[in-house]
């Protein structure tokens, strides 16, 4: 059995949710084993036990932050609609603005970042696999019809834009003006 195939523990789980808490509100940038399990009511020795290293204790929690925000993003579209591509675009904006997602960005740009940075590392891929993954939501919106102006792609660098924006200016009308003159631009404003 490989570091990353671990059997599933009930305790694995339990202290996976505690480090992931504790990572939205610290982030992963400067993980250290010793701070985290204090914090999360373990020792560094079970961490290690449970997730075979550091490293794959950052993957168990990229993957768990990645898992948290396609879910989030998934039942804001469905809860408004948003069954076209303007309204999975809005739905996917109205849901990145909100004050209460700002821990779960910041952790997902830390690790954007770091994946970038150190592709060899833990983080390798994240930065791949988030475009992928959002790829695939608005494209799903997208369906056969549109092109152009009304491409996942265009939707993605549009969104990815005016998040990066948002958290480094906290500029939230500002940033979805520009999410809606978007939208007008190409031609999709109904609601």
């Amino acid at each position: 059995m490989t570091q990353h195939e671990r059997p599933p523990s009930a305790r694995r789980d339990e202290l996976l949710e505690r480090a992931y808490r504790y990572a939205l509100e610290h982030g992963l940038a400067e993980l250290s084993l010793r701070p985290l399990a204090a914090a999360i009511g373990s020792s560094p020795r079970v961490l290690l036990f449970l997730f075979g290293s550091k490293d794959e204790l950052i993957r168990a929690l990229l993957a768990r932050a990645r898992a948290d925000e396609l879910a989030a993003l998934r039942q804001a579209r469905e809860a408004t609609g948003a069954d076209d591509f303007a309204a999975a675009v809005r739905a996917t904006w109205a849901w990145l603005v909100a004050p209460a997602h700002r821990p779960m960005l910041v952790l997902w740009l830390q690790a954007y970042a770091r994946s970038l940075s150190e592709p060899d590392g833990p983080w390798a891929g994240f930065a791949r696999q988030t475009v992928a993954d959002w790829l695939g939501l608005l494209a799903d919106a997208h369906g056969e019809a549109g092109g152009g102006a009304t491409d996942p792609a265009l939707g993605l660098a549009l969104l990815r834009g005016a998040l990066l924006d948002l958290l480094a200016t906290g500029d939230a009308e500002r940033t979805t003006a520009v999410v809606e003159r978007y939208l007008c631009l190409v031609g999709t404003t109904a609601r």
